[in-house]
């Protein structure tokens, strides 16, 4: 396949399973605000997602929708970052872990705004307002409990130290990111690296957290990658009506 049509399953298939993760905060969140808030960042990146799969079902031109991609894939052909398919845990997990993706998202998307191709940039452009508002927020609420109570403190640093391991893969190419940047499709992904550590120290010391020193939890990139089994449960309820009941509509 060609470098685009990768690249845009990379983008959109981290948005889908990012926002189905955050989407099954729905009804359960702490208070009602945080509630609608996740519910709306999930919408936003379901948003996207169907963005990205349409230009990446253009690409590939075998009549696919995004619908498709994003119901009648398996688990292994998903190219999502890991980050990304990792469970909620409590409150604080989801919104750190939501947090050290938006801070990459908005590097990343403020980097195609400038695209060679006239369509990855204009996704960028729409979605990149959206990204803006996710950074904010995630980004104060980590401060805000990081530096609050012991035992919000205390979690919070929890949740640093196991998602933190994850964050390596956003910045590890492989022949097909290489290809994508040498096209002027996005941006080589180290290129990346130097602003995402300086904020994401910046963020950890206003929340009195701790950066781990671990290295990427899992090497090999996301191509040809195992995911773990998180995605395989999730993708069983996210695709269960369109398997059952192949191309029901309403």
């Amino acid at each position: 396949m060609s470098a685009l049509y990768e690249f845009c399953l990379r983008m959109g298939d981290s948005t889908l399973v990012l926002g189905h993760r955050v989407s099954e905060w729905c009804g359960l969140a702490p208070v009602l605000e945080e509630d609608i808030a996740l519910a709306n960042t999930a919408l936003d990146l379901i948003g996207q997602t169907q963005l990205w799969l349409g230009l990446a079902a253009e690409v590939e031109g075998s009549g696919k929708t995004a619908d498709d991609l994003a119901f009648l894939r398996d688990v292994w052909d998903f190219r999502n970052a890991l980050l990304c398919e990792l469970p909620n845990g409590d409150f604080g997990q989801t919104l750190m872990r939501q947090y050290l993706f938006d801070e990459w998202h908005l590097g990343m998307l403020k980097a195609l705004q400038g695209s060679s191709d006239d369509r990855v940039s204009a996704i960028a452009d729409k979605a990149v307002k959206e990204a803006s508002y996710h950074l904010e927020r995630s980004r104060d609420t980590v401060i805000g409990l990081g530096d609050g109570t012991e035992e919000s403190h205390a979690r919070m640093q929890a949740a640093l130290d196991y998602l933190y391991p994850y964050v390596g893969e956003f910045f590890i190419a492989d022949a097909l990111d290489d290809a994508a940047a040498k096209e002027g499709i996005a941006p080589e992904l180290n290129s990346l690296k130097a602003g995402y550590d300086a904020a994401i120290a910046a963020t950890m010391n206003a929340a009195t957290l701790t950066l781990p020193e671990s290295k990427f939890a899992h090497k090999g990139g996301r191509t040809g990658r195992t995911h773990t089994e998180h995605l395989g449960h999730m993708l069983t309820n996210m695709q269960w009506l369109q398997r059952a009941y192949p191309g029901a509509s309403w």
